[in-house]
This record gives C-alpha cells, sequence and structure tokens, in this order.
C-alpha cells in the first residue's frame, strides 16, 4: 500500500507518519509538508520505505500531482477550517482514498457534502479520525450499540495545554470558542453559544476534573448520521482554566470572527504560550475524552461512561494509522464520505489499546476497559 501523508512532518502527522512506517502493508510513504526540511528529516529517520516533498495546500495542482498513483492519503493539515475540504477535492481528483483528523465542525460540513463526488470516484473518504472527533465517536459507537434506545450521547474532551505544540492548534482552539457552534438537541440541529454550558467532567487521570463548554466540534455533526439518538452535546475544556477564560474573552472581543484575524492573533499568541505553560506546568501532561450515553435497555433506564487517555499525539495520530491500515487490509471499504462512526469499532479499540490508548469505564473513570 503506498501512502501520502500531507502534513506529515507536523505535531500529529509524525506519529502516524512513525506507526504507519512499521507497519508490513505499507510499502512506500510521501512524507508532503510545507515544510519539506522537517519532512526530509523524519523521512531519513524512518528509512527507504519514507521519502519527502513540499507541498502547498492551496495549490489543488501541486496536491493533486502528489496524490496521483497512491493508495490512500493521510490528511493531518491543520488548521482545518482552512484546508481540510482543499486537501479532500484534491484527493477526489486523484482518486486516492483519505482518511483525515479534521477536529472542525465547518470543515466537517463542507467535506460531508463531496459525498457524491467520492462516490462517483470510487473512493473512501474518513473525516475525524483522531481523538475526538475519532475515539469519542467510537466510544460512542460502542455504547449505543448496548443500549435497546439511545437517549443522549454526551461527548467531553479535557487536555493539559502543554500537551502539543503548534500554531495550527493555536488557531483551531481559537475558532471553536468563536461565535456559535453546532450541537444536536431535541433530535435537530442547533446552534448555541460557544463557552456556554460549563459543567465539571472527570477524566481519567491525570488529566482529573476539568472545567468544560460546549465548543466547536465534529461530533454532533457525525455522530447523529450514524446513532438515533436525541441530543449530541460536545463540551470540551483545559486543565489550566485561564486558558479557557482567555479562549472566552478573545472570543468576546469579536477579534477571530474572520480567518485573517485568526492569523494574525494566532502569530502573536503562539510564541507567547510556552511562557503561559511555565506557570502551571504539570509533571505528567497527557489528553482525555470521555462518552456518556444514556437510554433504555429491556425498557429500563441505562447509562455508559467509556474514557480514554494518552498524549495528544498518540491519541489523534494512531487512529488515523489504524484506518488507513483497515482501508488497505479491505475492512474499510464503502465509498463516499463519513465520520469514523462506521469503522469496526471493536477491533478500532483493540487496535488503540496495543498502541499504548488506556481505556476506562465507569462514573470516576478508574476502571480499566476490557476490550
Amino acid at each position: 500500500m503506498k501512502v501520502v501523508a500531507f502534513g506529515g512532518a507536523g505535531a500529529m502527522g509524525r506519529l502516524a507518519v512513525k506507526d504507519l512506517a512499521s507497519r508490513e502493508i505499507v510499502s512506500e510513504i510521501v512524507i508532503a509538508d510545507y515544510n519539506l526540511e522537517e519532512a526530509a528529516a523524519l523521512a531519513r529517520d524512518l528509512g527507504e520505505k519514507c521519502s519527502a516533498v513540499r507541498v502547498d495546500a492551496n495549490d489543488h495542482g501541486n496536491m493533486v500531482a502528489i496524490a496521483e498513483g497512491k493508495d490512500v492519503a493521510l490528511g493531518t493539515i491543520g488548521p482545518f477550517y482552512k484546508y481540510e475540504e482543499k486537501v479532500a477535492k484534491a484527493c477526489i481528483e486523484a482518486r486516492v482514498n483519505y482518511v483525515s483528523i479534521c477536529d472542525d465542525y465547518d470543515a466537517a460540513d463542507a467535506i460531508l457534502k463531496l459525498d457524491g463526488e467520492a462516490k462517483e470516484a470510487g473512493i473512501t473518504m474518513l473525516t475525524g479520525v483522531g481523538w475526538t472527533p475519532g475515539i469519542t465517536n467510537a466510544l460512542a459507537k460502542k455504547a449505543a450499540d448496548e443500549i435497546d434506545e439511545v437517549e443522549d450521547i454526551a461527548v467531553s474532551w479535557g487536555a493539559h495545554a502543554s500537551d502539543t505544540v503548534g500554531k495550527a492548534v493555536t488557531l483551531h482552539t481559537m475558532h471553536i470558542f468563536a461565535g456559535t457552534v453546532p450541537s444536536f438537541q431535541g433530535g435537530r440541529r442547533v446552534m448555541i453559544p460557544a463557552g456556554s454550558g460549563w459543567e465539571k467532567v472527570r477524566f481519567p487521570e491525570p488529566v482529573g476534573v476539568v472545567n468544560v463548554f460546549h465548543v466547536g466540534h465534529p461530533e454532533p455533526v457525525t455522530i447523529p448520521r450514524v446513532i438515533n439518538a436525541r441530543s449530541v452535546t460536545l463540551k470540551g475544556g483545559l486543565v489550566e482554566h485561564y486558558f479557557n477564560i482567555l479562549g472566552k474573552a478573545v472570543a468576546g472581543l469579536h477579534l477571530t470572527t474572520s480567518e485573517r484575524g485568526k492569523d494574525i492573533l494566532g502569530g502573536i499568541m503562539n510564541p507567547l504560550l510556552p511562557y503561559f505553560e511555565k506557570f502551571d506546568r504539570p509533571v505528567e501532561t497527557a489528553s482525555a475524552g470521555r462518552v456518556d450515553v444514556t437510554g433504555k435497555k429491556g425498557g429500563k433506564w441505562f447509562h455508559r461512561a467509556y474514557g480514554a487517555v494518552a498524549h495528544m499525539d498518540v491519541l489523534t495520530g494512531l487512529p488515523a494509522s489504524i484506518a488507513i491500515q483497515m482501508i488497505g487490509e479491505g475492512k474499510i471499504a464503502t465509498p463516499g464520505v463519513m465520520g469514523p462512526e462506521i469503522i469496526p469499532v471493536d477491533e478500532f479499540l483493540g487496535r488503540l489499546k496495543e498502541g499504548g490508548v488506556k481505556f476506562f469505564e465507569g462514573d470516576d473513570m478508574t476502571t480499566p476497559l476490557e476490550l
């Protein structure tokens, strides 16, 4: 299987690339990144399977040319509200299967509209196969499969701010706290203020209890397409609560209502974040997701709580690598654009556990989940 990794030298993409390079099913990986120096260094480290090329996500012809002849493309170029649709369209023209870690709701909306074109091209496109969305969607599907009638699906994520770096992450954080964001409530999509709905949620250690808020993520966009539920909500927050406050404050000043505004502010904020983090850096950093599914089983109310924890690069990069391998193995072969809910859930979660993701169940998130 030949793979092209768009953004493969970045913070999230490189773990997926490293994992793919270690798999016998993968014969070739082209690391296509804007930073050719980083891509070339990674290719040298990983050996003869890998090569590097510079890519410009704003150059459609360049991306098509790089993707042509490959079996699957990995999409990790962020922020996804700027680049997901562009990369997806290039893959459709090149007739190459696509797996991305897209975590922006509007980007998910945009790529889902390409379903007809993907089917016509005969390719499989999976959007949002990372940490959240991705692992969270799989946990929601696992819990929903245990219930006769699903009522509510509450997805949450929490992370240490210093568990990752990069301007794309900064831009994403500003984006998800801006304006109104989608939620699925009362059987329909609604738009609600980002940063609203504050509550405390317990995640597996070392993340622990985190203040979370409604933010813009794809789970309320994709999960209702597969699971019949009355509500699907998504809340997230950082362990260092002052970053949540900062995000809400910046959004309240309407400084992030345009892409240009986000780019300017991101360029200012990103160099300053390491200094903020030094004030309250934990001994151990991690990221976590939690899914609470409520419904009826045998006519009685039933509740399942599942959680996952690891470093953010593992949580985000490993799911994409596994999905690409499953496409190569013929285990995911349906043409069209889909969310991660369609991935065979038990095998997917089992492989993630083998790769180092820790899974838990129960309200206190301390009981290991048997997979």
